[in-house]
C-alpha cells in the first residue's frame, strides 16, 4: 500500500470524511500523505455537495506527528511544501471541520484540532505537544490559537513540558468539545457531522467565517513565524540530537546541545 492510500476519503450525505489509516505507525505523517490530506481538503472545499468535512484516525492513534524518519528525508522547503498546504487548507476551511480523536494526538496531531470547530474525543485520547523535547518549537499556528483557545499558562505548560493530557483534562480546558466511550467515537463524531450537515450551508459557513475571521490571519501570521524558527532549529546540535535519540530509541544526550 502506497502512503496515499493511507490517507482515505468518503463524501455522503453531506459530509467528506478523511481519515488517516496508518495504524501500525500509529498515524504518524510522511510528506505524501500531507499530499493527500491538503487535496483530501481542497476537494472537499471546492465540492458544493460536501457541507461538512469529518477528520478521524485510528482507535490506536488519532495521529503521532510526524515520520521523523521521513520528516527528515523531506523537510518542509518553503510555504508550498505539503504540510503548509494541508494546514492553509485546514485554517482557512470555510465549512465546519469536525474530528473525532482516539488515543494518542501528538505534535500536528493535536495542533490540528486548534482549528477544527468540532472535536469529540475517546476516553482513551491523549494529546501533546512535545516539539521542545526534540529540540524544535510550536507549529500550525499553535503559539496563538493555543493560549486562546486554554490560556497562557496552560500554553506553556503543554509547549514547554510536553506531558500527556489526559482526554479528561482536554475536556476541562475546552481543547475538545465532548468525551465519549471509545467504541461510541465513530457513530458520536458522525452524528455531529450529519447534524450540521443538515442545517442551511451558507448560514454555516456565514457563521463559521464570521467567528473565525479574527483568527485565520493572525493563525496564518503565526505559522509563518513558527516555520522559520522551526526550519532553524531543525539545523541545531539539540535537534539533531533529540530527533537521532528519538530514531534509535535512547534518551538525548544534554552534553551534546
Amino acid at each position: 500500500m502506497n502512503d496515499t492510500a493511507l490517507v482515505f476519503t468518503e463524501a455522503s450525505s453531506g459530509v467528506q470524511r478523511i481519515e488517516m489509516r496508518r495504524p501500525e505507525k500509529r498515524n504518524a505523517l510522511t510528506h505524501a500523505m500531507y499530499i493527500a490530506l491538503a487535496e483530501g481538503f481542497k476537494r472537499a472545499i471546492a465540492d458544493d455537495t460536501v457541507r461538512v468535512i469529518l477528520i478521524t484516525g485510528a482507535p490506536n492513534a488519532f495521529c503521532s506527528g510526524n515520520d521523523i524518519v521521513d520528516f527528515l528525508a523531506h523537510p518542509p522547503s518553503d510555504e508550498n511544501a505539503p504540510v503548509f498546504q494541508f494546514l492553509r487548507a485546514l485554517i482557512g476551511c470555510e465549512k465546519p471541520v469536525v474530528a473525532g480523536v482516539a488515543g494518542m494526538a501528538v505534535g500536528i496531531g493535536t495542533t490540528m484540532l486548534l482549528h477544527c470547530d468540532y472535536v469529540v474525543a475517546a476516553e482513551n485520547a491523549e494529546l501533546s505537544v512535545p516539539f521542545v523535547n526534540i529540540g524544535l518549537c510550536p507549529e500550525a499556528g499553535s503559539s496563538v490559537m493555543l493560549p486562546l483557545a486554554i490560556g497562557h499558562k496552560r500554553a506553556a505548560e503543554m509547549l514547554m513540558f510536553g506531558d500527556r493530557v489526559p482526554a479528561a483534562t482536554a475536556l476541562d480546558w475546552g481543547i475538545v468539545n465532548a468525551l465519549v466511550p471509545n467504541d461510541a467515537l465513530a457513530a458520536a463524531a458522525g452524528k455531529k457531522a450529519l447534524t450540521l450537515a443538515a442545517k442551511p450551508p451558507a448560514a454555516l459557513r456565514a457563521t463559521k467565517m464570521l467567528l473565525k475571521r479574527s483568527l485565520v490571519p493572525g493563525a496564518l501570521e503565526a505559522m509563518e513565524r513558527e516555520a522559520r524558527e522551526f526550519g532553524s532549529l531543525l539545523h541545531s546540535p539539540a535537534a539533531r540530537e533529540c530527533l537521532s535519540a528519538f530514531i534509535e530509541k535512547r534518551a538525548p544526550d544534554p552534553a551534546k546541545y
